[in-house]
């Protein structure tokens, strides 16, 4: 008995040695690194992650980045990237010491990471522990991960606020909840930076390649400016930046006879940022009525699924089509109006078969608005309308592919 005893005391001995050398040595890879910016919030952290990146890149620093939305990747000094390849491909928060580790190796001057926790503890642990960030970013408030961070936005606010560098900056552009994240930064002694959108222009936004909002250019803005960065650098770094791969966007596709505007909206999964996706694709003229809705279910987001399943009625669409599982969680929100519009595909689907019946029931020239989450058949979906064939306004009516053949999806017939 003495023995096991002491052979348990010497195991966690051992442990705590180990534990405390790797601290250290994490501490001192932090260290290597002069500015270190954590990207929190609801909605847009992947987008800013990279545009805070491309605005350092702008004004001469050597960056390093990490994103973790749709595909989370590793970017480099020079803004190639590659995939952070995962064990059984589960995300956790410890992963970060490695990504602490591989960027101090480049010896950058600053390490933009988007924050990859959820509960409020750990959100906490991620900043004190694994970042220590000198700069924070809080995008926005929205109302999401209600079963970790709180019923309320008024609780997901103060949630989110955990983040915040102790003695440090952070940037928000949340209004509507900006006076409880100064009462949370007082309580950190950390200075509160409101970036206003309404100070990029419009000019300034069409300089980018792809969908983004004024909101996160104005974060990116108040992030450079806070490391001496002038704003036309700044804004040229960021118009060279690479896109994350869900990022808003919209195809023009051909299906059979059809030519149809494809609007990918998964990325902004919570209702709140979908409506307001789609509203600004309406405002640039991007897509047009009659539109299709698209919301694409997951059995781990099934209060999500119901989410989506009511904004048809902010929407408005002439058909409302559920893929994925379980698509009853979205149907029995939409809203009794537009019940009889519901197409209720369901099941795991082939590309082929997931388009026939997507597009098949869709008019020709309409919009595909796809909403909910991109996991499982969204993804399926995107992966067959990567094999279709594109138009372009001036493309005549009478010259696309009229055959199944054409579409490189094979010769049946929906």
């Amino acid at each position: 008995m003495l023995y096991l005893l002491v052979v348990l005391w010497v195991c966690c001995a051992g442990l705590l040695i180990a534990g405390v050398v790797e601290q250290r040595n994490h501490y001192r890879n932090l260290d290597r690194i002069p500015h270190r910016v954590l990207v929190n919030g609801i909605r847009g952290k992947s987008s800013i992650t990279r545009l805070c990146a491309g605005a350092l890149r702008g004004g001469g620093l050597s960056v390093v980045a990490k994103t973790t939305g749709t595909a989370a990747r590793f970017i480099f000094p020079d803004s190639t990237e590659e995939p952070v390849i995962r064990e059984f491909g589960i995300a956790n928060v410890v992963e970060q010491i490695g990504i602490v580790r591989r960027a101090a190796a480049y010896h950058p001057d600053a390490l933009v990471i988007e924050c990859m926790a959820i509960a409020p503890a750990l959100q906490e642990i991620n900043q004190s522990k694994l970042i220590r960030a000198t700069i924070g970013v809080l995008s926005n408030v929205r109302e999401d991960h209600v079963a970790e961070m709180g019923p309320t936005l008024d609780h997901i606010a103060r949630a989110l606020s955990r983040s915040m560098p102790a003695g440090g900056v952070c940037v928000t552009a949340e209004r509507e909840r900006l006076e409880i994240l100064r009462e949370e930064a007082s309580k950190r002694n950390c200075r509160l930076v409101a970036a206003d959108p309404e100070t990029v222009t419009d000019e300034e936004l069409a300089g980018f390649g792809w969908f983004t909002f004024k909101e996160n250019v104005a974060i990116a803005l108040a992030v450079a400016a806070e490391l001496g960065i002038d704003r036309r650098d700044a804004l040229a770094g960021m118009w060279a930046a690479p896109p994350d791969p869900g990022v808003l966007s919209v195809d023009r596709v051909w299906f059979l006879d059809k030519r149809v505007r494809f609007a990918n909206i998964f990325a902004a999964n919570d209702p709140q940022s979908t409506l307001m996706n789609i509203r600004q694709l309406e405002r640039l003229g991007l897509v047009s009525r009659p539109y299709t809705m698209v919301i694409n279910c997951r059995p781990d987001r099934v209060e999500r699924n119901g989410q989506m399943g009511a904004l048809a009625g902010e929407v408005e669409p002439d058909s409302v089509m559920l893929i994925g599982e379980p698509t009853r969680s979205a149907r029995l929100a939409v809203p009794a109006a537009l019940q009889d519009r519901i197409v209720d595909l369901g099941g795991e689907l082939s590309p082929y078969r997931l388009l026939c019946g997507v597009l098949g029931a869709t008019a020709d020239g309409a919009s595909i608005l796809a909403v909910g989450n991109i996991h499982g058949q969204g993804e399926v979906l995107i992966d067959g309308l990567a094999t279709l064939p594109g138009w372009t306004p001036e493309t005549p009516a009478a010259s696309g592919p009229e055959t199944p053949a054409a579409t490189g999806l094979g010769s049946v017939a929906c």
